[in-house]
């Protein structure tokens, strides 16, 4: 990942093509040494093309990926019910303290 970060770092300073020396460049301004492996397998995955067209094709792609969104609305039912129940707890409280206050005047 840190590989990628500091490819799409070069890529947003102006960098339109950066090379495996651009990275481990980068990447040793903050004391990390890189994956030799990794970097070249990024650097010949990336080469010859653009990279803004890459991210848009992947957003295209993730946006027909399922997000699991059943699970969300049942899990908001259940957290709702427990603020209401909170409240109405928190009322017969509150009717005590006035008859309370009627008793001592």
């Amino acid at each position: 990942m840190k590989h990628v970060a500091a490819y799409l770092l070069l890529v947003s300073g102006g960098n339109a093509s950066p090379s495996a020396a651009d990275v481990t460049e980068l990447l040793a301004t903050v004391d990390i040494t890189p994956d030799a492996e990794r970097l070249e397998k990024l650097i010949s995955e990336l080469s010859g093309k653009d990279i803004n067209e890459l991210i848009a094709e992947g957003t295209a792609k993730l946006a027909s990926v399922p997000s699991g969104g059943a699970a969300a609305p049942a899990a908001a039912a259940a957290g709702g019910a427990a603020p209401a129940a909170a409240a109405e707890a928190e009322k017969p409280k509150e009717e005590e303290k006035e008859e309370s206050d009627d008793d001592m005047g």
